[in-house]
């Protein structure tokens, strides 16, 4: 697939550097750019590749958002590298489509794409029904994925046939064939959902959190985190003193160390394999405070990255020290592993073929807690909202 007709290139005078920014450790001078004058980029060598989405049509109440790609850059570039050095692609800014549907289908083609070849697409948007064509990508490559959304709202939407930027997982759960195997809401705000929404998410045995629960151990999200493949972050997830760049910002949310923090443990998810960045409005944004929050979320993604440990190799027994725990509620004992490399930890859950009489294992990730939990005589909620997920 040929990259370079569906961009335009990164616009250098408008991002306003000057001869302050000579120094080489600086990001402007670290990530290659593709220029107008440049051959059909390849992507051999590169880890990540950013795309900005100029694309707001779907949008309820926020059609400034297509402003943000470029914005989201003149502060990006500004921040100094990371130690271990990253090889990033800046692709410019996508051409929208004649169409919406034509932008969702080349922003799916180009993932797929990106995907294909082990580069890592960062998608500055843009609203958030672009997550959607996040999830088009996979569906293109027929691959599971597990979707981890970071927002204070579910996004469910009251059309399957119809998508906004506040309403699109409905048309991913009705999709076929569907490839999501598990979605994770990381951050809602009870009262700026439905009971009904509420009660949905429950049905489909989807991962619900609230803000204020993950605020007392926010470790508590990186084994969430760990099982996204794709994670797309609103952000009016984050409290309006943090992000007043949003037309839906509420005054609770994420601090801005904690939504960082959220970043940092997507990068070091050694699965994840596309990250969006959606709904800033830089018309309404205050000193660039939003945008220089987007810019260390993106900084702390890429960080993350550059410590990923490889830690997924579970045929190498000697990597892990496994756990077997009597639960008297579970027909059979509950399995964990912990690597000893980074010390982090995974259950197994079953996963039971009645036609073929035949039994698999998906491995979850969880914490120590889920471990101590099992040891209480007690089956950790995230392993039941799974297997029930996974044995409909």
């Amino acid at each position: 697939m040929e990259l370079k007709p569906y961009f335009t290139p990164v616009d250098f005078d408008s991002l306003g550097f000057n001869d302050n920014y000579q120094n080489p450790a600086y990001l402007i001078n670290t990530v290659l750019f593709q220029t107008a004058e440049d051959e059909e980029p390849s992507l051999s060598g590169f880890d990540m590749a950013i795309m900005g989405v100029p694309e707001s049509r779907n949008s309820r109440n926020n059609p400034s958002a297509a402003l943000a790609p470029d914005e989201i850059r003149r502060q990006f570039y500004r921040l100094f590298s990371w130690k271990k050095p990253v090889r990033i692609l800046d692709l410019g800014n996508l051409i929208p489509g004649k169409e919406i549907e034509d932008t969702y289908e080349v922003v799916a083609s180009i993932i797929a794409h990106l995907i294909e070849n082990k580069v890592i697409p960062i998608i500055l948007g843009g609203t958030n029904d672009l997550a959607y064509a996040n999830y088009l990508a996979y569906a293109k490559l027929n691959k599971i994925v597990n979707m981890v959304v970071v927002d204070s709202r579910f996004d469910l939407g009251d059309d399957e046939n119809t998508i906004t930027s506040d309403g699109y997982l409905n048309k991913i759960i009705m999709q076929q064939p569907n490839c999501l195997l598990n979605f994770a809401n990381v951050g809602y705000q009870t009262y700026l959902n439905s009971p009904e929404d509420i009660d949905l998410m429950q049905q489909l045995y989807f991962e619900t959190y609230r803000v204020g629960m993950l605020r007392k151990d926010m470790e508590d999200v990186e084994p969430i985190v760990r099982n996204a493949d794709l994670l797309a972050l609103d952000i009016s997830a984050v409290r309006r003193v943090d992000a007043p760049g949003n037309p839906n910002a509420s005054s609770n949310g994420f601090y801005g160390e904690e939504i960082c923090q959220v970043s940092s443990y997507a990068g070091l998810n050694d699965k994840l394999s596309s990250f969006g960045i959606y709904e800033y409005d830089p018309t309404m944004d205050y000193n660039n405070q939003t945008s220089q929050l987007i810019s260390h979320i993106l900084w702390y993604f890429v960080e993350g990255y550059s410590h990923r440990q490889d830690d997924l190799n579970f045929k190498q027994k000697d990597n892990y020290f496994k756990y077997s725990v009597s639960v008297s509620e579970a027909t059979s004992e509950l399995v964990f592993y912990r690597s000893k490399k980074t010390e982090r930890w995974w259950m197994v859950v079953p996963v039971i073929n009645l036609k073929k009489d035949t039994e698999q294992q998906y491995l979850l990730p969880c914490s120590r807690k889920d471990y101590e939990t099992a040891c209480t005589d007690k089956i950790p909620d995230r392993w039941w909202r799974t297997y029930n997920k996974l044995n409909r």
